[in-house]
């Protein structure tokens, strides 16, 4: 709050009774009896006219009947101008009682009462019907007063009613204020009108007859009586006395009787005529009446609630606060326009009406709670909002964050005096109903320390956040306001069941703008479906922007509280062994041939359990799936992982040194630890789901099961989505240097519709990586190409050997039958050679004859034509040159010129004819097609470093490089180039280099 502003708790004085209650205000609802007859601690403070004209607000309609009574007991010869009879017929709550006992400090105590706020508007009132100013006295009426709520028919109090026992002369006794004689004399006369007026008349003064709550007397009081003849008598004298109050001068009557359509009491056949009885006879004698309206209840409970009005400053700063937010595009159209926050119109003016509380929840309880049959609108809405500005005030004093206006969410359930006047108030009517939201409200929203339920633990568990402190009970409020919507019933009327997603998110703001509504969505969405989120919720779907989602605290076994509960239960052990047979089972080998899971098990180390896996295999490409549970990589815990797999590659140190042997023909997949985490949320998720469908209450339930089946099946679809996306790392073994060192590398999918899961999408991205050969890529020159030196005169089964076991030789997409037809076509193409142990070239006329597993035979390169003949065989003879044709015609065949040598010089020093042209010189398309390739290699260190020189040879060098690979005219590449470079240039090159798929290190010289 703006330091500017001063906070309502300061500017408002609550009542000292409520402060001395702690809350708990006790004369709520008023009692007529104990404002008249109280004494001593019975004695109510506003059996006091002053103090009763400092509580009450003046409403119109109060003030009203007010001057009515005033002018039809003081107005003299004017008496006339107002009604004799007045029925108040609201329901509980409405103000019936207050009334009753302010006409009776009206009739009673004139000159106290008006000198009130109240009083003086009734007096001006008065003055102005009549032309000139009501006697102050009111001509000094006399007070008649019937409590029928605590008369019992046929047991008179003695102290009270003397000797009389029905109505009629409890009336008497009180008329004639306990005169015997007076009594005696009309005491036989019940239903006698002309007696009955004449009795009235006998006190020779004004007369206020107050007959409140007579239901509770002719109804079932006189059925407990079981006295006919009373039931009859008290009836009687009650249409006589109604008849008979129109024609006395100077006599009012005011009759408390709620509306049949506002009563649910039952009552029995003889007690429903006697009170449809005498509704003809008031409808007929008297005017109903009511003294508080809707547009009362803001200023009922200021007057109530505080000593005075706010200052005029504090409701402008106030109002000027929260224009931001209400102003922010965002809020409006997301939240604003949504709840129909019509009281932002006339925001200052609304402010000003309802301040300290929201608009919004004034009109919550105007236009919501008071139209719920049990809800007794003043009386209950009085302490469920003394209670909460208490509890309120209390936390400002100590410090703590109190909102400037209170709102919806701002009813503080953790305060038992606030929760049970809420509970109590009539929102909520059946007992067991009522103990059950009890019960959520300390479990969902906020229990009694304030450290616990849901919602609160959201607010303490948040992390550092901007609008914290703006903000800090965020998830709390938007839960109360939840449980508020919730208690109504199923509908609210004119709203639907429970919350509205938009409502839930304006019950959160606050005036500080750094809470956006952006904000409050996340608030929401933590509350109502994150993993911690209320379990008693029913989600309601939304349909577009029209009609948003809805949220609804119910008490009954819902589906989602089942399964919220069940969550709880869920150990680590159950998760991840879900987990483990989700990845096991969505695994697929793709071209690798064999696919292996490797199992977690806690009670070892990763290093232990992947070195004793068996994954050593030879002469097979591996795909390797880690378990989750034990193996994953960044977000600063993947040490244990990065050391099991250096070890399992053969790559350790020390005793971390293990024979491994076949390690670069198996590809690890590996789990993102990040995204592990959200795949444990969601296999709690399905776990809980798959026990709640098992349930008996659910398989008893054809709602509950249809229900979970679906949840269920959306569930495990999540969950296999998640866990695919999770595994995003790829790790192998590596040479990028021929000659250097092994390292562990990895690769990593980026996109979500990749996984390492899936044996096919990893050797794609191998093959990028040119870590394997893809389909068909694996030809005869491939083959040459990546054969060094070395690997001539190697046996086949050596050669078959490293492309498992040698890092620097891709993996085959064919394994085993791709070498088999590479080399076979290698042979047919002069390529190369296999041989014998004696150096004898061996026939295959088949891929399939390449007998792999041979130790005896070896590879051998070719042998070079001879440059004489053009034979490719060892120590031979060249081919006599054949004689001349004396003709002068040349006689050498094509075959034979073919094999003579360019030069002129043959074998074993044998002259050899000239080739002819036609074998000199074949055409350019021949060449093109028949063109052999030439493997090109150079190595070189070189400081250019002021040898300009040096430094054109090289760029020359690399730009022919760059023309010939333009051309696509070179095949194959291999090597490893180091450069020691301007830093900028540097950077731009290793940037070039990773885009093109390739590792590149840097390091600072």
């Amino acid at each position: 709050m703006a330091k500017s502003v001063t906070p309502w708790w300061k500017a408002l004085q609550i009542r000292k009774e409520i402060i001395n209650a702690s809350g708990q205000i006790d004369d709520v609802q008023m009692s007529l009896f104990q404002a008249v007859h109280g004494v001593a601690a019975t004695r109510p403070p506003y059996a006091d006219a002053a103090y009763y004209g400092s509580i009450t607000h003046p409403t119109e309609r109060l003030v009203d009947l007010l001057t009515e009574i005033a002018i039809r007991l003081g107005g003299e010869s004017d008496y006339l101008k107002a009604r004799a009879v007045t029925r108040l017929d609201q329901g509980m709550g409405g103000g019936k009682s207050h009334a009753c006992i302010g006409a009776f400090h009206l009739a009673a105590h004139p000159e106290a009462l008006l000198q009130t706020e109240l009083g003086r508007q009734v007096a001006a009132q008065a003055g102005s019907r009549l032309g000139r100013p009501i006697a102050s006295d009111l001509s000094k009426p006399h007070v008649v007063v019937l409590p029928c709520d605590n008369m019992t028919p046929g047991a008179p109090v003695k102290e009270l009613d003397g000797p009389a026992e029905t109505l009629y002369e409890r009336f008497l006794w009180r008329l004639f204020g306990k005169d015997y004689s007076l009594f005696e004399r009309y005491q036989p006369f019940w239903n006698d009108k002309s007696k009955i007026a004449e009795a009235i008349r006998a006190v020779n003064r004004p007369v206020l007859i107050l007959v409140d709550e007579i239901l509770d007397y002719i109804g079932n009081g006189l059925d407990g009586a079981d006295k006919p003849d009373l039931a009859a008598q008290d009836v009687a004298f009650l249409r006589a006395l109604l008849d008979v109050v129109n024609d006395v001068p100077h006599v009012a009557m005011l009759v408390v009787m709620i509306a049949s359509d506002k009563d649910s009491i039952a009552l029995s056949p003889a007690a429903q005529q006697r009170r449809d009885d005498l509704n003809a006879l008031l409808d007929r004698n008297g005017f109903p009446a009511t003294v508080t309206e809707v547009g009362d209840f803001a200023d009922i409970l200021r007057r109530r609630l505080f000593e005075a009005e706010p200052p005029v400053e504090v409701l402008r700063a106030t109002a000027e606060m929260y224009r931001g937010a209400l102003e922010d595009k965002a809020w409006s159209k997301n939240v604003w326009d949504a709840v129909s926050a019509d009281w932002r119109r006339n925001w200052e003016d609304e402010v000003a009406a309802c301040y300290p509380f929201h608009p919004m929840l004034i009109g919550i309880a105007k236009n919501e709670w008071s139209k719920v049959t049990g809800f007794q609108r003043v009386r209950s809405t009085i302490r469920i909002f003394a209670a909460t500005v208490y509890a309120h005030q209390q936390r400002g004093h100590a410090g703590e964050w109190v909102p400037a206006l209170i709102g919806p969410g701002d009813i503080p359930l953790s305060d038992n005096a606030v929760r049970e006047a809420l509970l109590g108030s009539g929102l909520v009517e059946d007992e067991r109903t009522i103990s059950n939201y009890r019960s959520l409200a300390e479990n969902e929203v906020v229990n009694a320390k304030r450290d616990g339920g849901i919602a609160r633990r959201q607010d303490l568990e948040r992390g550092p956040i901007m609008w914290a402190e703006a903000n800090p009970f965020a998830a709390e409020r938007a839960a109360t306001f939840v449980f508020l919507a919730s208690i109504i019933g199923t509908l609210r009327p004119g709203r639907g069941r429970g919350a509205s997603a938009p409502e839930v998110k304006a019950a959160t703001s606050v005036a500080d703008t750094l809470y956006t509504v952006t904000d409050a969505d996340s608030v929401v969405e933590e509350l109502i479906n994150s993993a911690r989120a209320l379990s008693a919720v029913e989600i309601i779907p939304g349909h577009g922007n029209n009609k948003p989602a809805r949220y609804f605290m119910s008490t009954r076994l819902t589906h989602r509280m089942l399964v919220n509960n069940i969550k709880h239960t869920i150990t680590d052990d159950e998760r991840d062994e879900v987990i483990a047979q989700f990845a096991a089972r969505l695994s697929s080998s793709g071209p690798f041939r064999e696919l292996k899971f490797v199992t977690a098990d806690p009670s070892r180390t990763a290093k232990e359990v992947l070195s004793t896996a068996g994954i050593d295999n030879a002469h097979v490409n591996r795909l390797i799936v880690l378990d989750p549970a034990q193996f994953s990589l960044r977000n600063g815990m993947e040490q244990a992982t990065m050391e099991a797999l250096t070890t399992a590659m053969g790559l350790g140190r020390g005793v971390d040194q293990l024979p491994v042997q076949w390690a670069s023909s198996a590809v690890y997949a590996v789990v993102n630890t990040q995204r592990r985490g959200n795949v444990r949320g969601i296999a709690v998720e399905y776990l809980a789901r798959q026990k709640a469908l098992a349930a008996p209450e659910v398989q008893g339930d054809d709602e509950l099961k249809a229900t979970g089946t679906k949840e269920l099946s959306a569930a495990k679809e999540q969950l296999e989505k998640a866990l695919k996306r999770a595994y995003q790392h790829v790790v192998f073994l590596a040479q990028p240097d021929p000659d250097g060192e092994r390292v562990v590398q990895d690769y990593t999918f980026d996109s979500d519709n990749l996984t390492a899961l899936d044996g096919t999408m990893v050797w794609k991205a191998l093959a990028e990586r040119d870590k394997v050969f893809d389909a068909a890529q694996f030809t005869a020159k491939a083959l040459v190409h990546n054969l060094r030196d070395q690997d001539y005169g190697r046996s086949l089964s050596e050669i078959r050997s490293a492309f498992y076991n040698a890092p620097r030789l891709p993996l085959l997409y064919g394994g085993d039958s791709d070498l088999q037809h590479a080399i076979y076509d290698a042979v047919v193409n002069d390529q190369i050679r296999i041989v014998d142990g004696a150096g004898n070239d061996v026939a295959v006329t088949a891929p399939a004859q390449v007998n792999l597993t041979s130790a005896g035979l070896r590879l051998a390169r070719p042998i070079p034509p001879c440059p004489a003949c053009g034979i490719a065989e060892e120590d031979h003879l060249c081919p006599e040159p054949a004689e001349a044709d004396t003709t002068g015609n040349d006689s050498t065949t094509a075959s034979e010129s073919s094999a003579e040598s360019p030069t002129g010089t043959a074998g074993k020093g044998r002259t050899a004819a000239p080739a002819t042209a036609a074998t000199q010189a074949p055409s350019s398309s021949d060449e093109a097609a028949n063109a052999p390739e030439k493997q090109v290699a150079f190595s070189f260190t070189s400081n250019l470093l002021n040898q300009d020189s040096a430094a054109d040879d090289f760029a020359a060098i690399f730009r022919q490089l760059y023309l010939t690979l333009d051309e696509r005219q070179v095949s194959y590449l291999q090597g490893t180039l180091s450069l020691v470079m301007d830093a900028d240039a540097a950077q731009t090159l290793a940037e070039k280099v990773s885009e093109a798929g390739l590792n590149v290190t840097t390091r600072d010289m």
